[in-house]
């Protein structure tokens, strides 16, 4: 018999019943824990933690990236900054440098937040016309 862990539970249900853009917003949120886990490790002198958090950081962004949809104008300015953001993890990594990785935050912070708005425009718009996403 096998105990079943509820928070485990939990965050996969919330995985698989996300809109894409709650997943968008994920995403955001895991890239700034594991840049913060990064910043911690940095301080800490774990160079190993530090690498991995940064690698996952980056894997995040990446795919970020490549769910672009390059039709639009503003994809292509998105990737940009996604390719900024990307060598600033790498350089954080290298170089050990948490104003580098703070540089890199601050910019998914951006991201995150205005994506959070958009959602709940979404939402009230939703709402205020009677329809169900």
């Amino acid at each position: 018999m096998s105990l079943h862990n509820p928070y485990q539970t939990y965050q996969d249900n919330s995985v698989f019943t996300a809109t894409p853009g709650e997943l968008t917003l994920m995403l955001y949120n895991g890239c700034l824990k594991f840049m913060g886990q990064a910043k911690k490790s940095i301080q800490e002198k774990n160079i190993e933690t530090k690498h991995i958090n940064i690698s996952k950081a980056q894997n995040i962004i990446s795919e970020l990236m490549v769910t672009l949809n390059m039709d639009y104008e503003i994809s292509k300015e998105m990737r940009r900054l996604y390719d900024f953001i990307n060598r600033r993890l790498i350089e954080a990594n290298i170089k050990n440098d948490v104003k580098l990785l703070e540089e890199a935050e601050d910019l998914v912070i951006e991201f995150r937040d205005t994506w959070k708005e958009v959602i709940r425009l979404n939402r009230a718009k939703q709402f205020k016309t009677g329809g169900m996403a």
